[in-house]
């Protein structure tokens, strides 16, 4: 899921999700099911997420609630109203969504880092059933290389509409790098092209956090990454960008729509989930 890596190798925290994803999926009434994240997180992945439980709860509803979320906006856009024959996935991580919410003429692009995408294809290489050809592949530095360019390169469409998917990014980008994604993906794509991603709020970004944050600050940087974005308002920077629709939704109002369950001492509530676009599609969901 990260794009940006201090020391240049695969992402730790993409295996620190996978294995929430797998617990996710093992629960007993899952929101979520991902046949290959145990596989793709292994020891490694369990031994983070054991650590950093002890230092935050709820870590495994936060990663199946935005799961979820994400995989609905898939599911709509490309099955509901095929509006979306295009999806990306931007700093993919170990996501499995082109394998499993794969639909019959849409076409899933997974753009990362090249260090975190060859780790990547060496796990699913080793995974039995695992439909290769699912997603094309994109690497991209995304520091020196334009996505768009790269993507264009492996047969993205820039006269059809796409839903891109931003997932567990925009925490490890400066404010200029993410101001560049949002105005190439605003100007370079279709009209109709919908942009989903989340974003941590300031609080757990800036010095005066609260012991919990200033922790889980801390964890993510043992691990040779680093938060340094956060906004409790991202709707000024996307419309300065060229995005005129925008909905924008905190994780405990996707829980309740996802769980009907709400329980104020949950703790995720330092992050939201936007959904942006240039143009507002017929019958959208969520715009």
């Amino acid at each position: 899921m990260i794009v940006l890596m201090l020391d240049r190798t695969a992402s730790r925290t993409a295996l620190l999700i996978a294995t929430y994803r797998a617990r996710a999926t093992e629960a007993p009434t899952p929101l979520i099911h991902d046949p290959w994240a145990h596989d793709l997180a292994g020891p490694e992945g369990e031994a983070l997420a054991e650590k950093l439980d002890a230092v935050l709860r709820d870590r495994e509803l936060w990663v199946a609630v935005r799961t979820a979320y994400f995989d609905e906006h898939v599911t709509f856009w490309t099955r509901a109203k095929a509006q979306a024959p295009q999806v990306v996935i931007l700093g993919a991580g170990f996501d499995t969504r082109a394998a499993r919410l794969a639909t019959e003429g849409v076409r899933f692009f997974e753009v990362d880092h090249p260090a975190s995408q060859r780790e990547k294809r060496a796990k699913l290489e080793r995974l039995s059933g695992y439909p290769m050809d699912a997603a094309t592949f994109v690497e991209c530095d995304f520091e020196h290389d334009d996505f768009l360019t790269r993507l264009v390169e492996r047969g993205f469409s820039l006269t059809a509409p796409a839903l891109i998917l931003w997932e567990g990014v925009t925490p490890y980008l400066h404010e200029p790098a993410i101001r560049k994604t949002l105005r190439r993906v605003a100007e370079g794509c279709h009209p109709s092209t919908v942009l989903l991603f989340d974003h941590f709020l300031k609080r757990i970004v800036e010095p005066n956090h609260t012991p919990k944050d200033g922790a889980t600050r801390n964890f993510v940087e043992e691990l040779g990454e680093r938060f340094v974005f956060g906004t409790n308002d991202p709707l000024p920077m996307l419309v300065e960008e060229g995005f005129r629709h925008v909905r924008s939704v905190s994780f405990d109002e996707a829980c309740l729509s996802l769980t009907g369950t709400y329980e104020r001492a949950r703790e995720f509530r330092f992050q939201r989930i936007v959904l942006a676009s240039r143009t507002r599609p017929d019958g959208s969901m969520g715009l």
